[in-house]
């Protein structure tokens, strides 16, 4: 430890260093916390300073809140505790200003060599009508939970909820690369909130060098300069927010130099969905997939792609202080994702004896809405999973029937004179369970405004044998497509609805179109997963002859060939490759 640390946290008497747990690690310190909590109760009025004289008051303070006119607040973790009896006045606000530093472009002070910030809410005239004290806090101890992966030199990125801790975690992260690791660590600190106020960093960042950041919206220019000017080997910035920054985020790393950042979000899926800052993932792209390959992947023919490698190979979701969610893997974790599927992320929770757990026991989270995710599913009609029974090879015995069907379907609508986008917007909307797809053949159902059906004599022939119900809506307007996206999903649960054109294939009853739809995705399945993949033939199961012919055209369509066996009801169709 440096004189000047040791010095910093002598002076510190009214917070001493109190070890929270032991260290899991031989070659790490136990977890001490310090705050000069006594030089920000030092610029706070009189009242609040008495209420907060007490150990217990101190125990866990996040933060004072002074606002005029109201009694002031102390905040903890889950609870709120009111200062005394009398309200904020404007010399209260006056008097507090009057010990700070100047206030930056962002509406932040500090006081000088401490790690508190004091944030101002301002009238319409620009007086301070409100103060948020926040208690800052060197935590050391905390890196135990990455260290292993701050020696790997790859960029890391930090994300949780507001007051989980990364900030705290960033400042330790500097210290350890800076004073253990001894790698050249340059801070880009835009409030002063990483090595606290004044011209002076404070202790807690160790040997790390620290650039003060004039204006905000000046961030991304100065990691630019830090990288030309300085020749850090790291370069650690808290809160990435704009497109610029990423931009520069992921210059910086093409340069060859570690970043350490924190960025808004709670968890690797908002990055991906935020479009300003999902380059530091990699960014998403929509590409247009051929027929072959759409159907080898089984989705629609429009996805959404990872477009680069991750400025960030690294993540941790911080969902608690104590608890942290590992992303090794950012790409293969975003391709997931992206696909529908669930992530793996590695699960590190610090125990009550000091030790560090990990554990990689599977998926901790379900996949993201089908809103973004565009992978698609084998599903099931009536609540009957489909049973596809291939054929044996000559020298393999018979394998027993399979279901590849998912608990919870999702209903495929294809849209007639209505852009894709539009009939996304309204599933978004209300997060219905239905996939916008871009040809009949893949549809569970058809969706057209009026009187465009009627201009594609072949489309609306293509459905009626296919036995797709076909919704006529007046308009397209966002309130008739979610209306009509709910009368699909109620007409599939077995509802009905008036207004909706129900055609019945030919030589089948309406009341058996919910297994003519079974039988087709049935036939389907065992083509797409099947005979086209594996080369092998399949037999369906029993069906009447007008639904057998209904899938011997689907095979057709397919370029497959087909026939009918057995006797009586025990007729089915064989399917056999091209």
């Amino acid at each position: 430890m440096s004189p000047a640390r040791e010095a910093w946290l002598e002076r510190t008497h009214c917070s001493p260093q109190r070890p929270l747990e032991p260290s899991p690690h031989p070659s790490l310190s136990p977890q001490r916390v310090s705050d000069d909590l006594d030089r920000l109760l030092a610029v706070l009025p009189p009242v609040v300073q008495r209420a907060l004289a007490g150990p217990d008051q101190r125990e866990g303070l996040l933060e004072v809140v002074l606002d005029l006119g109201r009694v002031p607040e102390a905040r903890y973790p889950g609870r709120v505790l009111a200062l005394g009896g009398d309200a904020i006045e404007r010399s209260d606000l006056a008097a507090v200003l009057q010990r700070l530093g100047p206030f930056g472009g962002d509406n932040r002070a500090g006081i000088e060599r401490t790690l508190h910030r004091i944030s101002a809410i301002r009238n319409r005239t620009g007086d301070v009508v409100g103060l948020t004290c926040r208690v800052g806090r060197a935590v050391f101890g905390t890196v135990a939970m990455v260290r292993d992966l701050l020696d790997t030199g790859q960029s890391l990125l930090l994300m949780g909820r507001p007051g989980v801790g990364k900030t705290t975690a960033l400042r330790e992260i500097a210290r350890v690369l800076a004073d253990d690791l001894q790698r050249r660590v340059v801070v880009i600190d835009t409030s002063n909130e990483i090595a606290g106020d004044g011209d002076i960093p404070h202790p807690a960042i160790g040997r790390a060098r620290r650039m003060q950041v004039a204006r905000p919206e000046l961030q991304h220019q100065v990691m630019i300069e830090a990288v030309e000017n300085h020749m850090p080997e790291v370069i650690v910035i808290d809160e990435i927010g704009t497109e610029l920054e990423a931009q520069a985020a992921r210059t910086i790393a093409e340069r060859g130099v570690m970043l350490v950042a924190t960025a808004h979000g709670n968890e690797l899926a908002n990055l991906i969905r935020n479009p300003t800052l999902s380059d530091l993932v990699g960014g998403i792209q929509s590409v247009t997939l051929g027929d072959e390959e759409a159907r080898r992947r089984r989705t629609q023919k429009t996805v959404l792609e990872r477009a680069a490698e991750p400025t960030f190979p690294l993540a941790v979701e911080m969902h608690s202080r104590h608890r942290w969610l590992v992303h090794r893997d950012v790409a293969g974790t975003v391709d997931l994702l992206l696909r529908g599927l669930a992530s793996h992320p590695q699960v590190r929770e610090l125990g009550s004896d000091g030790r560090l757990v990990l554990r990689d026991d599977g998926p901790v989270r379900p996949a993201p809405p089908t809103a973004w995710a565009t992978a698609s599913a084998p599903r099931h009609f009536g609540g009957a999973p489909l049973a596809v029974v291939p054929l044996p090879d000559p020298a393999a015995p018979r394998p027993a029937a399979t279901s590849a069907a998912p608990a919870v379907p999702a209903l495929r609508v294809f849209g007639v004179g209505l852009a894709a986008q539009q009939l996304e917007e309204a599933v978004r909307r209300r997060q219905l369970p239905v996939q916008v797809v871009e040809e009949p053949e893949q549809a569970d159902a058809v969706l057209s405004v009026r009187g465009q059906l009627g201009l594609d004599p072949e489309l609306r022939r293509q459905a009626r044998d296919l036995g797709l119900p076909i919704l006529v809506i007046k308009s397209d307007t966002p309130h008739q497509l979610q209306r009509a996206m709910e009368r699909l999903l109620e007409r599939r649960g077995g509802g009905g609805e008036a207004g909706a054109e129900e055609p019945a294939a030919p030589g089948v009853a309406p009341e058996r179109l919910d297994d003519a739809h079974a039988a087709l995705e049935e036939c389907r399945l065992a083509v797409e997963q099947v005979v086209l993949p594996q080369g092998r033939p399949v037999e369906l199961l029993p069906r009447s002859e007008a639904v057998r012919a209904l899938q011997a055209e689907l095979v057709h369509h397919y370029g497959l060939r087909s026939a009918v066996f057995g006797r009586g009801r025990q007729q089915r169709l064989r399917v056999f490759p091209a």
